[in-house]
């Protein structure tokens, strides 16, 4: 795949991840357990959703360097843009929220779906998985298990701690905790393939490189 081909994966992705973001919070059935972690935060600073997201996406950056995922371009476009597309979003207005539960809960299953194929596309570029999602990689190679199990898990811890911080919750936090794993683990069968075979150009292959052609 040519730089240019993987860059536009990439940012398809994060696109297409802030968009299932916004899709799960317009729904309005509680937002997802990183989000009512953000909110949290965002409720007892003057941050936005966005900029809260591109903090905490660069602290779990520097916890997955601890866990060996190193970090690559990929990732720090993951950390900035995603914030970025969210506010840039929210700013036109682009979603609403359905009046009826039906179209709410159809919002909130099409968000996570798109979290899903989201978090295929980025990973598919091979410039470095998501902060959170690196997270997910190194916790599965560490324990040796499949993603939708430490995504899961870490879905729960964050719900915690947003709920403490002050996050909504809503019976829609708890579907998304349960499913975002699950949808990620789907949409890699049906495209045949393992996350946790991906091979990701990282921030150090492209120093040595550089080094190797002084």
């Amino acid at each position: 795949m040519s730089l240019l081909r993987k860059l536009g994966t990439l940012f398809f992705g994060l696109f297409l991840y802030a968009v299932g973001i916004l899709l799960t919070i317009h729904a309005d059935l509680g937002v997802a357990p990183w989000d009512v972690f953000h909110l949290g935060i965002v409720h007892h600073t003057e941050l936005t959703l966005g900029q809260v997201s591109q903090l905490v996406g660069l602290v779990i950056i520097v916890i997955c360097i601890f866990l060996k995922e190193i970090p690559g371009w990929g990732s720090v476009a993951n950390m900035y843009f995603i914030g970025y597309f969210i506010d840039l979003l929210e700013a036109q207005q682009v979603l609403g929220s359905p009046n009826t539960l039906g179209l709410r809960l159809l919002m909130l299953f099409s968000g996570v779906f798109l979290m899903g194929w989201a978090t295929y596309f980025y990973l598919n570029a091979g410039l470095g998985s998501g902060p959170r999602d690196g997270l997910m990689l190194g916790l599965s190679r560490l324990f040796k298990v499949k993603v939708a199990v430490p995504r899961t898990v870490i879905e729960l811890a964050v719900l915690t701690g947003g709920f403490y911080l002050g996050g909504p919750v809503g019976v829609g936090t708890i579907l998304i905790a349960f499913l975002v794993g699950p949808a990620i683990q789907v949409v890699y069968a049906i495209m045949g393939q393992d996350p946790r075979n991906g091979v990701h150009r990282t921030l150090v292959d492209d120093y040595l490189l550089v080094r190797r052609n002084r």
